[in-house]
């Protein structure tokens, strides 16, 4: 089993009650995928606002266009402070998404902390090395690029880690 962490930060020019409405709007997800994933939405129609024990699911396209399933279930949310995503069913055998938002400097320093599990053993582990890392930092590279030209400044975003930590 080889669980890795990706930590990522990234200060935007606007207001915590701003960020917090974009980033718990879940309608706004497909807006910070690359579109190469054909991500989309499957779960009908979204409420406005997050809520613990929302599902949601879309259908995913993250390697040769072949379309995924995948079902993640907010399990905290603590307004314009934090939320938790976690897959219920999809492509990885773990993923836990943690968002966190606070006042800095002028605007929001928001913070995602992402433990995730390839599956498949040392097939996975292999996978991840040659691919998965890779795709996961290019989406949030893309992502910090849609939120500068979506709330102004500089898409600059700092990767504090990626690495394996179980």
């Amino acid at each position: 089993m080889a669980i890795y962490r990706l930590h990522r930060q990234q200060w935007i020019p606007a207001t915590l009650r701003e960020v917090w409405r974009f980033f718990s709007n879940a309608g706004n997800l497909a807006a910070i995928t690359p579109k190469k994933m054909a991500f989309r939405v499957t779960s009908g129609d979204l409420p406005q606002h997050i809520y613990p024990g929302q599902i949601i699911t879309y259908k995913v396209s993250p390697l040769l266009g072949i379309p995924l399933f995948w079902m993640t279930e907010i399990t905290a949310v603590e307004p314009e402070k934090m939320f938790v995503d976690e897959q219920r069913r999809g492509p990885y055998a773990l993923w836990h998404h943690q968002h966190h938002f606070e006042e800095k400097d002028g605007g929001t320093l928001m913070t995602d902390i992402v433990h995730y599990e390839v599956p498949l053993g040392a097939l996975g582990r292999l996978a991840n090395a040659v691919v998965v890392r890779r795709e996961l930092l290019s989406i949030f590279d893309f992502r910090a690029q849609v939120i500068a030209e979506t709330f102004g400044g500089v898409a600059e975003s700092r990767v504090s880690e990626l690495k394996r930590v179980g």
